[in-house]
């Protein structure tokens, strides 16, 4: 047995051994990394610079497509590397550096989708109290809390976790260091630690999405009550971006981290992938390519740049 001060290396088992599989891996996660950073870094761009996007709507997009590059950044590149050089070595502090933002952007995005499900009730519900209760200080609370949440989760299972004891075997199966794979190696006594990850995983996705569901719930029957058939559709249109990503978000998450044990790791391992890389990719096309507002503002965005030049 090493004690936990003395693991220096770990070494990421990753997905296959397979090098047409590796190949064709690196591939897919260069083109969606590189999608994923440009739809992310063009909204950003668009809802600082166009003035029709000054909203809380777009301010909490924004703030996703941020989060989003971040997380996708922790879990990626690293990746990558590995099945570029053959290299599966991380250092403890590496590992532990990518555990923790990775969790914590991880968790911040869930609590951000719960305020943005809370601003479009507060719009659809209350539409002649808006401007007042969701004004800019408010929002700024909101995403800052957010994170504060997230620091919140991650904090006091990593506490207790680097405390703990690993074996001879060094290998973690997996492509990122994460909770489930790591306490597979944990000699140490390990049940307070996973009953901690149970409790934060419980309090981030189950709590959230039961704010979320309440939310659609006055939204939808407020939606209903509208005279006519064009306001409904203009009402569910503005929500509907939002509902599939809070779908395919909590749907994936929920398989991964709902029950944090040591067995499952390999399946986990491919939902891990397409929630490190291709739902980040998806998200920002989900929500440009069903919002009149930002598809506008991004043709505007394309003109002006061809003017100047």
């Amino acid at each position: 047995m090493k004690n936990h001060s003395s693991v220096t290396t770990f070494i990421l088992v990753g997905l296959t051994d397979d090098p047409f599989l590796q190949i064709f891996l690196s591939i897919l996660l260069f083109l969606t990394y590189i999608f994923t950073l440009i739809g992310n870094l063009v909204i950003i761009i668009i809802t600082l610079v166009d003035l029709h996007l000054k909203t809380p709507m777009y301010f909490f997009l924004r703030n996703f497509s941020i989060l989003e590059i971040i997380f996708t950044t922790v879990c990626v590149p690293r990746f990558l590397y590995c099945l570029t050089t053959g290299d599966k070595s991380v250092s403890y502090n590496a590992c532990i550096t990518q555990l923790f933002f990775g969790i914590l952007t991880g968790a911040a995005e869930f609590f951000l989708l719960t305020a943005m499900s809370y601003d479009r009730y507060v719009a659809i519900c209350k539409p002649l109290h808006y401007t007042n209760i969701m004004n800019e200080k408010v929002c700024t609370i909101f995403v800052g809390l957010c994170w504060l949440m997230g620091l919140i989760v991650i904090t006091p299972p990593l506490s207790l976790g680097i405390q703990l004891d690993f074996c001879d075997s060094n290998l973690i199966d997996h492509f990122v260091c994460d909770a489930a794979p790591l306490l597979k190696i944990i000699c140490s006594d390990t049940q307070l630690v996973e009953q901690l990850v149970l409790i934060m995983a419980v309090m981030t996705l189950i709590l959230t999405l039961i704010c979320v569901v309440v939310s659609y719930t006055y939204i939808i029957k407020t939606i209903l009550k509208l005279p006519s058939p064009q306001q409904r559709k203009k009402a569910f249109s503005t929500c509907s971006s939002h509902m599939i990503v809070v779908s395919i978000t909590y749907g994936s998450c929920i398989f991964i981290y709902i029950k944090p044990a040591k067995e499952g790791v390999a399946i986990n391992k491919v939902v891990s992938l397409l929630n490190t890389s291709i739902i980040p990719l998806m998200n920002p096309f989900i929500y440009t390519l069903r919002n009149k507002q930002v598809k506008q503002a991004f043709k505007d965005s394309i003109k002006r740049m061809a003017l100047i030049s």
